[in-house]
């Protein structure tokens, strides 16, 4: 795997954060693959389903340690990058949910919202989310059970317990 190396894509809304991103990688010592969209053009419009799924195909073959995805509210990109196997894509707003996208998920791409993050913002989020370490322990059980789901069986562990609450 490429470890040093970080995928990046963003749609027409994320071009100007992408720009700024990319750098703030390259001077931390990142390898930047860019995989568009390119130009300065935010009103070119640029579908975002073609670029998320160029990016997670990188992180699960192996030629991105992980992929930041930029686009106008990220919950169409986190939708779309959710929806390959092996991809776990957190949208995070702060600093906090970067941490947990990391720290009890292992997410391996994350998703800015380029319309609503502030610069400065977006880099703390993404200082977080690659110096976080997945904890292990209970948070890799339940990536078995996340795992499970995807190939389309059923999680194993425990079931909940107690009673459902009253309907009313």
């Amino acid at each position: 795997m490429a470890a040093d190396r970080i995928a990046v894509a963003a749609d027409h809304n994320g071009l100007a954060l992408k720009a700024a991103l990319s750098a703030w990688l390259r001077g931390r010592g990142y390898a930047v693959h860019d995989l568009g969209a390119y130009g300065s053009d935010a009103d070119a419009v640029v579908d975002y389903p073609p670029l998320c799924w160029a990016l997670c195909r990188e992180v699960t073959a192996g030629r991105a340690a992980r992929g930041i995805v930029l686009g106008g509210s990220g919950l169409g990109e986190t939708v779309v990058c959710n929806k390959v196997p092996g991809i776990r894509a957190g949208l995070c707003h702060d600093v906090w949910n970067a941490g947990v996208s990391r720290g009890n998920n292992d997410a391996n791409v994350l998703v800015l919202a380029a319309r609503t993050l502030p610069p400065a913002r977006a880099l703390e989020v993404a200082e977080t989310w690659l110096t976080t370490p997945f904890r292990g322990g209970a948070h890799a059980r339940r990536l078995a059970q996340i795992a499970a789901v995807e190939r389309g069986e059923a999680p194993t562990g425990e079931p909940p317990t107690g009673e459902p609450p009253a309907l009313g």
